[in-house]
């Protein structure tokens, strides 16, 4: 009887036991801010986060944007806020930069992210904001709103400056970008300039579109 009432108290302090732990050994995909659900990785030496993750960034240098739709130029943002997975472990901590170039798009423009800097690390990126349209500006708009508070493009600096008849357009920041000369000359013959008005802190988020392994 003694020999039976240990071994039944043996088992269930092992069952009560098992019942608490934690497995050792987890496979935990990536949920950060933002994230879409994915599959489970099978990878457990290198974090990875999943395509379709959406990275909310901001833009420290002006509160908007102003390029021109045929303008290339380059621009860094800052991940606004913690990335981090389901465990609360931070993957890319707030403060990183994301490097890349705002391009032309299909009536608009488009941020495409090309190198992450994360601790003085670097690496590459495959990520991009959704096409921001172009914008119409004519002789006798209210040019100064569009202007007040923004960094602005060479080749849109250029083109506003045709248009209301004032090439020192004052500006917190000219940002150098490409294809200024012609497109100055259209504007001053169509009386108008398109032009893409950008609200960095909503319109920049970038999505990846593969996977991102952390280095």
């Amino acid at each position: 009887m003694a020999n039976w009432k240990s071994g039944t108290a043996a088992f269930m302090a092992l069952a009560i036991a098992t019942g608490t732990s934690v497995p050792l050994f987890t496979t935990e995909s990536v949920s950060a801010q933002l994230f879409p659900t994915s599959p489970r990785s099978t990878t457990t030496s290198q974090v990875t986060i999943p395509s379709g993750t959406t990275i909310p960034v901001r833009y420290d240098k002006a509160e908007k944007i102003v390029v021109s739709p045929k303008e290339t130029m380059a621009v860094t943002l800052t991940v606004a806020s913690n990335i981090i997975n389901r465990s609360g472990t931070i993957l890319i901590p707030a403060g990183s930069t994301i490097e890349g170039e705002l391009q032309p798009a299909t009536n608009g423009s488009q941020f495409v992210a090309t190198t992450l800097v994360t601790n003085n690390r670097r690496q590459s990126i495959n990520a991009t904001s959704r096409v921001i349209s172009q914008t119409t500006v004519r002789q006798g708009s209210k040019t100064g709103n569009i202007l007040k508070g923004a960094a602005v493009g060479a080749a849109a600096s250029a083109a506003l400056g045709a248009l209301i008849g004032d090439r020192a357009i004052a500006t917190e920041e000219i940002l150098l970008g490409t294809g200024a000369g012609a497109l100055g000359g259209a504007l001053l013959r169509n009386r108008k300039a398109d032009v893409v008005v950008i609200e960095p802190n909503t319109d920049l988020s970038v999505t990846l579109n593969s996977n991102l392994a952390l280095q």
